[in-house]
C-alpha cells in the first residue's frame, strides 16, 4: 500500500511538472524573455508574471529593502523563483476550482486570475496547455 501511495505522488509530481512546463512553452518558449506589454501591463519572464499576480504569490526571492517591482522583474526571470510563484498562486486559489484537475485548475488560474475556473475565456488556453502535456 505505501509503494501505491508513494508511486501515485510521484505521478502526480510529473504530471504537474509537465503542466508547468507547457505553460512555461506557451508563454515564454521556456525562456527568460524580460518584460513585455500584455492587456495594458507588463508581463515578466518566464511566465509572463504580473506584478499583482507576483504580490498574489507571496513576493518569492524578494530581498529586505527591495522594491517589489525590482523584486518580481527578478523573480519572473528566473526559472526556480517564478515556477515556485506559479506554484504557490495555484495554491492559494485552487479553491475556487472544484471538480477541475490540477493541470486545468493551474491552467486557468494563471491564464485568468483567481476567477479563472470560473471563466469562459481561459478555456481556449486550458485546450492549449492539454494538448501539450495529456494532462486532465
Amino acid at each position: 500500500m505505501k509503494v501505491l501511495i508513494v508511486l501515485l505522488a510521484l505521478v502526480g509530481a510529473s504530471l504537474a511538472t509537465d503542466c508547468l512546463k507547457c505553460i512555461c512553452n506557451k508563454e515564454s518558449g521556456c525562456k527568460p524573455v524580460g518584460c513585455h506589454m500584455d492587456v495594458g501591463s507588463l508581463s515578466c519572464g518566464y511566465y509572463q508574471i504580473k506584478s499583482p499576480y507576483y504580490q498574489d504569490c507571496g513576493e518569492p526571492g524578494k530581498k529586505a529593502g527591495e522594491s517589489t517591482d525590482t523584486a518580481w522583474k527578478r523573480c519572473a526571470d528566473d526559472y526556480n523563483c517564478s515556477t515556485g510563484c506559479v506554484q504557490a498562486y495555484v495554491n492559494r486559489y485552487k479553491s475556487k476550482c472544484p471538480g477541475k484537475g490540477s493541470c486545468e485548475q493551474m491552467s486557468r488560474l494563471h491564464n485568468g486570475g483567481p476567477n479563472g475556473c470560473n471563466n469562459s475565456n481561459t478555456v481556449g488556453y486550458w485546450n492549449d496547455i492539454k494538448k501539450c502535456c495529456g494532462c486532465t
